[in-house]
């Protein structure tokens, strides 16, 4: 783990919330000047702490109407299986993100897609005819409460 300061974790708290911000406007925000400012922000990438900078696009605006949060479960547990599970789940798109999980399901898939039909396509032809999947369970987002990729960084500043 990095060690950061202050001003690394006021850093990267901008950069959550507009990292399209210039590096003058960020130095400003936290009382660097410009190349201080730059010399940290690349220390950050360098060390890993920062790693990609990416837009937020609506999902409703591209046409992706329906989420939905699928539980997988695995009928075997060794490395092979696993990691062919693993591999197909990295390669469909609808999939944004896959967490292995404790508890009685192996996996939680949280899936975008156009409508219920799109959905039905996705779970028929691709996830049940995963080899290894042995039971699936989805529930579908009526709404969206919060939705956002920052870390609580301010729990570190203490």
């Amino acid at each position: 783990m990095a060690t950061l300061d202050r001003t690394d974790l006021r850093i990267l708290a901008v950069l959550q919330s507009d990292g399209r911000i210039t590096n003058a406007d960020l130095a400003e925000k936290v009382s660097l000047s410009p190349s201080a400012c730059l010399r940290r922000l690349q220390k950050l990438e360098a060390d890993g702490v920062l790693t990609g900078y990416t837009a937020q696009v609506d999902p409703q605006a591209v046409g992706l109407g329906l989420q939905a949060l699928v539980r997988v479960q695995l009928t075997k547990h060794e490395s092979a299986a696993v990691e062919r599970f693993v591999e197909l789940v990295n390669g469909w798109p609808e999939v944004v993100s896959c967490y292995a999980l404790t508890g009685d399901m192996d996996y939680l898939l949280h899936v975008y897609v156009a409508d219920l039909q799109d959905f039905s396509r996705f779970l028929l032809d691709r996830l049940l005819n995963a080899s290894g999947v042995a039971d699936v369970n989805s529930s579908f987002v009526l709404r969206t409460v919060k939705r956002s990729s920052a870390l609580p960084l301010t729990q570190l500043d203490h």
